[in-house]
This record gives C-alpha cells, sequence and structure tokens, in this order.
C-alpha cells in the first residue's frame, strides 16, 4: 500500500527544505526542460515532468506533454516517490488499486515511472517522472536511466543553487558549505586527527542591534567587508573561511598548528584590526577557539563550542577564549534551566512558596512574612533559587513567574485572613514586572478577588531593578501605592542611588542587605553604618527592617539603633504554610 495518505514525520522539514531552494512556482527553466525532453525521447513516451511535491499538490518545474503545472498530490503517484523516496513503476493505473480512481487514470494516462529526486542530505523533493497513454513494462536499463535522469536534474539543481552555498555579502562560502566541507575532513584525515578551529565573532547581538538601528543594514556589510579583506589577506592564505552567520566567521587550522601559536596569532590578528578598522568603536571582536577531534566530533557540535568559545571570550571582556568543557557545562545548565523552568510553570506541582517570618523587633510579634519561590524538579531535586531565579530574570518568563507568585502568595494570603491570622505578605518584583503597563491593575484585581485589603499585601523591588527605567518605575510604585499597596526598597545599601530612590519613592519600608547586618555585633564600622542608614530612614519616614538575622547579639545591636523589624534564621528558615502557622502558634504560647 503506497504511502501517498500517510505524511511521514519528517514532511515539515522535507516541505521546508523544497521552500528554501526557491522552485516552486518559478518560470520554465531550458535546463530542466532539456532533460525532461530526453527523458520523454528515451521512453519513447508523449509525457514527461520534473514533479516537485507540494503539502498538497504536485507541481511540475518542467513538462512534455502536459498543459496544466500542477495536480493534486491526493493519488498522485509522484507523491508516493516523495513519501517513500524510491523508484516507483505502475505498469497500468487503471489496473492499480490505489490510482485507478486518480487524477492521472482519469485523463488517460495507463502507465508511470518516477525516479525520486533526493538532495545530498537525503530530502526527496519529487519524482522525474514519464507516463504514457498505453499499460508497458520498463526493462533495468530503463530503470537505470531515469534514475540517472533523477541525479541530472537533482545537479542542475544544485548547480543552480550553488549560490546558496556563498554569502551574498562576503562572497565566502556560507555555513551550508561549512558542513560540506566538513564532512569531507572526516572522510579524507585520520579518525582521531587533533586539529584546531576558530570562529571570528565581529559584535555581540546587542552591539550589531545597535548599530543597524543607527547605522542601516549598509554599516552591517562595511564591517564585514573590512573584515573580510582582512581575514583573505591573512587567515585566507592557509585556510578557508567561511561566513556561517551575519558577523561570525570559522575556519579549521592547517594541520599541525600548536594550541599556544594559533591563540598567539588570532590575538594579534583581533590587534591589527582593532587598530585599523572603524568599527573598534561600536563593536568588539573576539574569537573562539576549539580543539576536536577528526571523526569522534560531529560538525554541529564543533559549531556549538564554537559559539560557546566565542561568547565566552564577550563575556569575560577577552580578545580570545579557547573552549572549556567546565564552561560549557555552565551554559547547558543555563539552558536546560530555562526549558525546564518553563515546565514547571505550565506544570502544577514543581513550584512552591515558603514564608519567612518578619519580627517586630520591640514586641516580638510576627507582623508578617516575605513570600520566596521554590522548585523541585522531578528528576533532579530540589534546585537552588540563587541559581534559577537569575536566569529566570533574563527571560520572558519573569512576568509569568511573578504572577504565578503573586496568586499562589494571595492564596494563601486569603486563607490565613479567614482563619484569623492577619498578616501581611511580601513578594519580590523584577524590573520587568514595574515596565508592565497593566502591572498596578493586576495586581489591585488580585487583591479584589480575594477579598483582601491592599495594605496585606508588600511588594520588595530592589534598587537596581528601579534603575532599569526609573521613571516608568516610578509611575507604577506611584499607581501601587495610591491603590494602598505596601511597597519596600529591598537589599538597601547595594545599590548606587540609594539616597535618591530614598527621597523621591513612595516605599513605606526599607529593608537593610544581609551583607550589613551579618557580623554586625564584631564590626564597629558596620554598626555605625547601619545605625546611620536606620536613622536617615526613620528621618524619611520609612520603617526599617534587617534581613539576615542570625544571633541574639545582632538583635541587640539593632535594637539599640532602632531598627524596627528582623528577618533571619534566628526566627525561622523558610516555612511552607502549614509550618508557618505552626510556628506561629508555638511562638504565641510561648508569649503567653
Amino acid at each position: 500500500m503506497p504511502l501517498s495518505h500517510l505524511r511521514p514525520r519528517g514532511e515539515a522539514a522535507r516541505l521546508d527544505v523544497l521552500r528554501k531552494l526557491n522552485l516552486l512556482d518559478t518560470p520554465p527553466s531550458e535546463a530542466f526542460d532539456r532533460i525532461t525532453r530526453m527523458a520523454a525521447q528515451l521512453f519513447g513516451l508523449p509525457i514527461a515532468a520534473v514533479s516537485l511535491t507540494d503539502s498538497n499538490r504536485q507541481w511540475f518545474k518542467s513538462r512534455v506533454g502536459v498543459e496544466h503545472d500542477s495536480i493534486p498530490r491526493m493519488k498522485a503517484p509522484c507523491g508516493q516517490v516523495a513519501d517513500e523516496r524510491a523508484l516507483l513503476v505502475i505498469e497500468d493505473l487503471q489496473l492499480d488499486a490505489c490510482y485507478h480512481d486518480g487524477v492521472l487514470a482519469a485523463s488517460g494516462v495507463r502507465f508511470y515511472a518516477g525516479a525520486p529526486l533526493v538532495t545530498h542530505d537525503g530530502w526527496c523533493l519529487g519524482a522525474m517522472c514519464v507516463l504514457g497513454p498505453s499499460p508497458r513494462t520498463i526493462t533495468d536499463a530503463e530503470r537505470v536511466a531515469l534514475t540517472d535522469l533523477a541525479a541530472m536534474v537533482m545537479e542542475q539543481i544544485e548547480l543552480q543553487h550553488a549560490l546558496g552555498r556563498v554569502d551574498a555579502v562576503s562572497g565566502l562560502p556560507n555555513r551550508t558549505q561549512f558542513l560540506d566541507d566538513f564532512k569531507d575532513l572526516t572522510m579524507d584525515c585520520p579518525r582521531g586527527e587533533h586539529r584546531l578551529a576558530a570562529l571570528v565573532n565581529l559584535a555581540s547581538p546587542e552591539q550589531l542591534g545597535n548599530a543597524m538601528r543607527a547605522m542601516g543594514a549598509a554599516y552591517l556589510d562595511e564591517i564585514v567587508g573590512e573584515a573580510v579583506r582582512m581575514l583573505d589577506a591573512t587567515i585566507g592564505k592557509t585556510s578557508t573561511v567561511y561566513h556561517i552567520g551575519a558577523t561570525e566567521f570559522a575556519f579549521i587550522a592547517p594541520v599541525g598548528i600548536e594550541l599556544d601559536a594559533f591563540y598567539a596569532d588570532l590575538g594579534d590578528w583581533l590587534r591589527q584590526r582593532a587598530q585599523s578598522v572603524t568599527s573598534r568603536f561600536v563593536t568588539t571582536a573576539t574569537v573562539g577557539i576549539v580543539p576536536f577531534q577528526i571523526g569522534p566530533t560531529a560538525c554541529a557540535d564543533l559549531l556549538r563550542n564554537l559559539h560557546s568559545a566565542a561568547r565566552h571570550a564577550f563575556e569575560m571582556d577577552r580578545n580570545v577564549s579557547v573552549f572549556s568543557w567546565e564552561q560549557d557545562a555552565v551554559y547547558r545548565r543555563r539552558f536546560w534551566l530555562i526549558n525546564e523552568f518553563g515546565a514547571a510553570l505550565e506544570n502544577s506541582g514543581q513550584l512552591r512558596l515558603v514564608y519567612q517570618p518578619k519580627v517586630d523587633l520591640d514586641s516580638g510579634a510576627c507582623i508578617g512574612a516575605e513570600a520566596l519561590l521554590r522548585w523541585t524538579h522531578p528528576t533532579f531535586g530540589d534546585v537552588s533559587p540563587a541559581e534559577f531565579i537569575p536566569i529566570v530574570e533574563q527571560t520572558s518568563m519573569v512576568r509569568a513567574t511573578t504572577r504565578w507568585v503573586v496568586e499562589t502568595a494571595l492564596r494563601q494570603l486569603a486563607a490565613w485572613w479567614e482563619a484569623g491570622i492577619e498578616l501581611q505578605v511580601a513578594v519580590n518584583v523584577s524590573a520587568v514586572n514595574l515596565l508592565e503597563p497593566d502591572f498596578c491593575e493586576c495586581i489591585v484585581d488580585g487583591l479584589r478577588r480575594h477579598g483582601l485589603p491592599a495594605a496585606s499585601l508588600a511588594l520588595e523591588i530592589t534598587e537596581s531593578a528601579l534603575m532599569k527605567n526609573p521613571r516608568l518605575a516610578e509611575a507604577t510604585l506611584q499607581a501601587l501605592d495610591a491603590a494602598g499597596v505596601r511597597l519596600a526598597i529591598d537589599d538597601f545599601g547595594t545599590g548606587y542611588s540609594s539616597l535618591a530612590y530614598l527621597q523621591s519613592l513612595p516605599a513605606q519600608v526599607v529593608k537593610i542587605d544581609q551583607s550589613f547586618v551579618r557580623g554586625i555585633e564584631r564590626d564597629e564600622r558596620k554598626r555605625s553604618l547601619v545605625a546611620a542608614m536606620i536613622k536617615l530612614s526613620h528621618d524619611l519616614g520609612h520603617r526599617v527592617v534587617a534581613e539576615g538575622v542570625e544571633t541574639a547579639d545582632v538583635v541587640a545591636v539593632l535594637k539599640q539603633a532602632d531598627c524596627d523589624e528582623a528577618q533571619g534564621y534566628l526566627y525561622a528558615r523558610p516555612l511552607a504554610p502549614q509550618a508557618f502557622v505552626q510556628w506561629i502558634e508555638k511562638r504565641a504560647a510561648v508569649a503567653a
């Protein structure tokens, strides 16, 4: 039974390959027509075609004896050829169980033979086919001939798209050519041979975006042109240079060159470039080097490692960086965390909130708690928030994460208030949230849905978050303050404009970062600094919370400095909701 009605798993990828060749719906070509006429003459048949299998049609790039340029793919033998990637012969369509009622049989066609048109990487585009009005058989010699004609069609396609292997801007071979040449390298060179590869990146994505925004696409062409001339004059004398990305060039070092010498040569090349090109003022060129072995190293892995090394050079502010398996493991871990956290957001059960008490230093009563996000992966267990939260904050998931945290915290807070535990819960907010136009509306709506007073929720914002876009952030905070939501400046003292923010922002609370609190009982300078912070905050009308309180001696110092609240392991580690309630009940019983 043919597979024409059962599309293979790679169908989407096959169609993508077909469309990237830009063959569909293009004008006739004498190069293809010559092969089609040859096929018709060789078989002595009136009809021949180069048939390309689109999603729902067979489109004829070339045809002899056919008026129309396409037929439906449904029940078209060429579709079966594309699905099975094998030569197909139907001696009489009218007797065939699958095609006797198809378009071809209805038009009087009785005989069909088609050979697959297969790309170098195994994708079948369609068929080179011959058709006739009478039943007939096909000899072995004719089978070979039809297969050869199909190969000639593919060679013509490759020839016409040779420019698809050359970058139009640089004139250098592109990524596709690099993949093919690397495959040849693995066949021609001894397996296990050690070689070196390098990737030159002329600019970071952000630098490239800024340059394009200010100067336009022509500026990118100038940067590439300058680099190509220098690469051709130096590296191009001993290695083939490939243009594999907008500002990326890759090449493989000659046999026998040592890593130290290769590293030094590339550093010299970057310094020469920096002295001679104008783009050095707006772009930062880096080079990643990867040692690899012929055979065990796949081309895709080599390219990934090259990108990783070049990116690491940029992040570490180096000119040249050699690929490190340890650093690569960090990047792969980061990528894994992003993907897995996205799945955790979509599936309940992995994320949860824990609550760390805030204690009034005068009365000793628990007056609130900070909600903290925790993640337990189903396979790898607990993931540290210190690891995943900074990564999540750099992605688009930060909005969804904050929404999840706020909604979960409000649901828990409502349950506590209903049970008579009227506390305030604080939630951390990122810079991205403050830039959302509907952020205040969402917070107020959540409080209203859960029947909570606005003051029962506090939002903690770091100074660094406020600096992202001060005007817009301040407007959002003003709206939240007007709605009655409590606001706190988190990690106070670690930012750059603390006093300015204390004066201008509508915050009611200042949280002194734990780095100033820990060890304060032994450090006179810390005591003086924290005392000054507390007095300044009080003078400006703010309540002060000290983070990271772990000993009674620290509490004594904070009380002496008139600090209002404390939070830390001395009182409790972050607790699950039920454990938090039990902690409150136990503390109340002790106080009674």
